[in-house]
């Protein structure tokens, strides 16, 4: 009766230990969850800013239409439109609801290109050096980019990236201290085993291997179930919202559930570690303590 309540208690530490390690991997997960989905979304509103780059008078289609070839090999573009003067005659009409050529006898617009850069492109230094550069060809007269937007961009970006680091370091020392907190009280039950064994003459790798062991399967199973809540969750939210998955991709989520699934593993099998090594150094005085 008593191995079998023991076998009993075992188990309900192993499942509390397990259920606890999950609830803590999910926290985790979510934060890198965010922290990808907010690199994935700077991103898109680094790319979606729009470089003008005006053609001068002279400028004809087909040298604007060879230029604009050679941009698209440099690596900072992501993707290139020529306007035409007749194009841009018909947005301008448009929206202004009146022709300009009208009152002005010839069409006053210039061709141009409309660029869209390569996210780590577009900040106001690279923008600087790309601005120089594209100014420096005879056929270009001025490039265009809304500066203040971009300042407050990055700016703001730099901020929520301070944030996520801080709030990824805190929640990593937390689930540090949870999982170390949830394995050492387990392994504190066991303490006169563990005592036991080593007078017994029982080497500390020997002690600590089914420690070790059962750690393992704890950070398995935790990160299998925390992997599973988080799927089941973004799976929702993607039937909820099918545009979310520009943002939390597939990619993304293959990334948060291996890191999940690799931190289970280690930090339980870490606390176990240390957790063990301490009773092992113990007195058997200390133990009553």
């Amino acid at each position: 009766m008593p191995k079998k309540r023991k076998k009993i208690g075992l188990q309900w530490q192993a499942l509390t230990s397990t259920i606890s390690t999950t609830f803590v991997l999910i926290l985790m997960g979510l934060v890198v969850i965010c922290a990808l989905t907010a690199h994935r979304l700077s991103q898109s509103v680094r790319q979606s800013l729009t470089v003008t780059v005006m053609m001068t008078d002279d400028a004809t289609d087909s040298a604007t239409i060879s230029y604009m070839k050679k941009l698209e090999k440099r690596p900072w573009v992501k993707d290139i439109n020529y306007i035409s003067r007749e194009q841009a005659l018909k947005e301008g009409t448009e929206a202004t609801g009146q022709d300009p050529t009208e009152f002005l006898g010839v069409n006053p617009f210039l061709p141009s290109l409309e660029m869209h850069l390569v996210a780590d492109y577009a900040c106001t230094d690279s923008l600087i050096w790309i601005s120089k550069r594209l100014k420096s060809n005879q056929l270009v007269s001025d490039v265009i980019y809304q500066k203040d937007l971009v300042e407050r961009l990055n700016s703001n970006l730099r901020k929520v990236t301070y944030v996520l680091l801080g709030l990824a370091g805190l929640l990593l020392l937390v689930t540090l201290v949870l999982i170390n907190n949830t394995v050492r009280l387990s392994v504190y039950s066991r303490r006169f085993v563990i005592h036991t064994m080593k007078l017994v003459g029982a080497s500390w790798g020997f002690i600590r291997r089914p420690f070790m062991k059962r750690a393992l399967w704890i950070g398995l199973i935790a990160g299998v179930l925390a992997d599973a809540v988080l799927a089941g969750g973004v799976h929702a939210l993607w039937q909820y919202d099918p545009t979310m998955t520009n943002y939390v991709t597939m990619e993304n989520m293959a990334v948060t559930m291996l890191a999940v699934l690799v931190c289970g593993l280690l930090l339980t099998l870490l606390c176990t570690c240390i957790s063990v090594s301490h009773y092992l150094g113990m007195r058997e005085g200390e133990l009553y303590e």
